[in-house]
């Protein structure tokens, strides 16, 4: 029986570029930096509960087009702001529903993440 997610992850071609992004445009923090030279490099961020993993591995590509992780925020318009004020790529909105707010955004390499932000009667 399955019983949890363990952790998300997103394929990525240029290491230090990646950790640019997640670390200094996204402000995570890393948990666990596994560089295996030429066979891969794994690394991996805590957030609440679950863990946001990105790496490099032999066929193992990027996809803007595959599943995608939606990050909760404290703040949806400072956040939309920031990143906005670092360039990086919005796939679509930022858009209100009536439950929450959220962007897609796209990671250097293309991948997608969505920032997202539930409103208070939908917790």
């Amino acid at each position: 029986m399955i019983t949890e997610i363990a952790f998300s992850s997103y394929p990525v071609t240029d290491v230090p570029r990646a950790r640019a992004f997640y670390e200094n445009v996204l402000g995570l923090k890393p948990t666990m930096d596994m560089d295996m030279g030429e066979q891969g490099h794994w690394i991996e961020y805590d957030i609440g509960p679950g863990t946001l993993g990105i790496g490099r591995y032999e066929g193992w590509k990027p996809t803007g087009d595959g599943c995608t992780v939606g990050l909760e925020v404290d703040d949806f318009d400072a956040t939309v702001a920031s990143l906005q004020k670092a360039a990086v790529t919005f796939k679509m909105g930022p858009f209100e529903t009536p439950v929450c707010h959220m962007a897609m955004i796209s990671d250097p390499d293309g991948n997608t993440l969505i920032i997202h932000k539930r409103k208070p009667s939908h917790h």
